[in-house]
């Protein structure tokens, strides 16, 4: 047998593996040997891969191709990693095109190929497009080829040729003819309007306050009250008072939805920041993130945005306990035994929680029946130590029926989102000398007792606070960084009295609720 003829029935393509958020280079090695008919997959493939035989076999035939009677072998390399998805039927799909000698070497050399087919030849859309399309870029590929539904997502990166293509058949004809499939016309991502405005909640000036503070520094908040205080709707409400998501952070945020499978594969990803409203009966990984891949959970999925959990207190509470790593690393590492996987967790947390099991605790009405002991156990579903990072407490009351209707002199979500705005430009400026921080609830509590412009007064005011309200060096650190924001709200250069009065004042609330 010559050595023309060997290579004939061997292909190598190259493509790549989704791990986190993050993707790594993929060898695809087909091997058609004579002898008995038979289909043989090597390199730790999970059962969706090795599901691609049968995918393989029906899109090649109706496409109009081949699948010659030999006795396949396919190997992923590295053979020593999991290999986990469908994106390796089209790779698998134009290496048997090769080494059975319909299509040529030549034509797929130098191309990262990824993509799940249909059983009618249809290339179907796949999770982790943008972090495939940085694996590409790294492996010098000369042109990625990927679904024609992932093309939005993975035109995000401006310096990867992309070659979208919405079947196998029309992909083999570019091929064929030499040429590649033109790439998705740039489209500018979308700044989705908010669908509710902050003036339609009557009343609630403090917890309104506490929403601009939270969404000016990225501090976690709390909202206390009854049923029907209106906590869910002011939550609901801070997206439309949060800023578009810049460059770097629309890519960290793509990254992550896509390889949680939540991206929409139907129009260019938005400049909005995310807001996920989980239920209170998820489950642990669900929350941190887990399962099969793993897949991130949705600390994750809020990364750059808004985690909202209504009803708080109702999750058990080694399911809040977890989320305490999180809001202190800004990252979630989940660990097994062959690998570990990290995802980013820089989130905004607002928790929804009433009183006591009834709900109308400390209300004028007095209807609560709920014992003291029955309050003090439902209060300590929130831990301590989670308590601690929740840097605005806020306790709200029912507003009176009254009022509801008169709603013409509530602010608005848009004159609130330009005083955020300010206030993240004042951050940007200050924070530029410190990589990776953006807002006063990242800075490091060192950083800013050293350069935060304290006043004398205002550190003197800070300090017997922490005292008499037993405030640890976390909280400490926490207040500091809430007046930072409050006198960025207001313009001002110094911390001053008034600043750190108005955070303790958030603080306190933490002290009476946990206290």
């Amino acid at each position: 047998m010559d050595g023309t003829h060997v290579r004939a029935m061997l292909a190598s393509i190259q493509s790549a593996a989704v791990l986190g958020v993050d993707a790594f280079a993929v060898t695809v090695e087909v091997d058609a040997a004579p002898g008995l008919p038979g289909w043989t997959m090597v390199g730790l493939p999970s059962g969706s891969v090795k599901e691609a035989r049968e995918r393989v076999g029906a899109a090649l035939a109706n496409a109009g191709l081949q699948l010659p009677p030999r006795r396949w072998t396919v190997n992923l390399s590295p053979a020593d990693v999991r290999k986990d998805g469908t994106a390796f039927d089209l790779p698998v799909a134009l290496g048997a095109l090769v080494a059975s000698g319909q299509l040529s070497a030549d034509a797929v050399a130098g191309l990262l190929c990824v993509g799940e087919l249909g059983l009618d030849g249809a290339i179907r859309p796949i999770r982790g497009a943008l972090p495939l399309a940085r694996a590409a870029r790294a492996c010098g590929a000369r042109a990625l080829v990927l679904p024609a539904a992932n093309a939005a997502e993975a035109a995000l990166l401006r310096d990867v040729r992309l070659a979208p293509c919405a079947s196998l058949a029309e992909l083999v004809l570019h091929l064929r003819a030499g040429s590649l499939p033109a790439p998705p016309a740039p489209a500018a991502s979308p700044v989705t309007a908010a669908d509710a405005c902050l003036s339609e909640v009557v009343g609630q000036p403090v917890a309104k306050r506490a929403l601009e503070l939270a969404a000016a520094g990225g501090h976690n908040l709390l909202l206390v009250g009854p049923p029907g205080a209106g906590k869910t709707m002011l939550a609901r409400r801070l997206p439309s008072i949060l800023p578009p998501l810049d460059d770097d952070a629309l890519l960290e945020v793509v990254a992550v939805h896509s390889v949680g499978g939540i991206l929409p594969t139907d129009r260019a990803p938005t400049r909005t920041p995310p807001f996920r409203a989980p239920h209170h009966t998820i489950s642990l990984p669900g929350l941190i993130g887990g399962g099969p891949g793993p897949r991130p959970g949705e600390v994750s999925l809020a990364h750059r945005g808004v985690l909202f959990l209504d009803e708080l207190l109702e999750l058990p509470r080694y399911v809040l306990d977890a989320m305490r790593q999180p809001l202190e690393d800004a990252r979630v590492t989940i660990v097994r035994a062959a690998q570990s996987v990290a995802f980013p967790a820089r989130f905004l947390l607002v928790g929804a929680a009433n009183p006591c099991p009834c709900g109308q605790d400390g209300e004028p009405s007095n209807r609560c029946r709920c014992s003291a002991a029955e309050i003090q156990r439902y209060r300590a579903r929130l831990s301590g130590p989670l308590a601690d990072r929740i840097d605005l407490h806020v306790r709200i009351g029912a507003v009176k029926l009254a009022a509801l209707g008169d709603m013409a002199r509530e602010e608005t979500s848009a004159s609130v989102a330009v005083r955020v705005a300010a206030a993240r430009a004042r951050q940007s400026a200050r924070y530029a000398v410190l990589p990776g921080v953006r807002l006063n609830g990242e800075a490091p509590g060192r950083w800013l007792q050293q350069h935060g412009l304290l006043t004398s007064e205002a550190k003197s005011l800070l300090g017997d606070a922490a005292d008499r309200l037993r405030l640890s060096a976390r909280a400490y650190h926490r207040t500091l960084r809430v007046a930072r924001t409050v006198a960025d709200l207001d313009g001002e250069e110094r911390i001053g009295t008034g600043a750190i009065a108005e955070a303790l004042l958030f603080r306190a609330g933490d002290s009476q609720e946990h206290g």
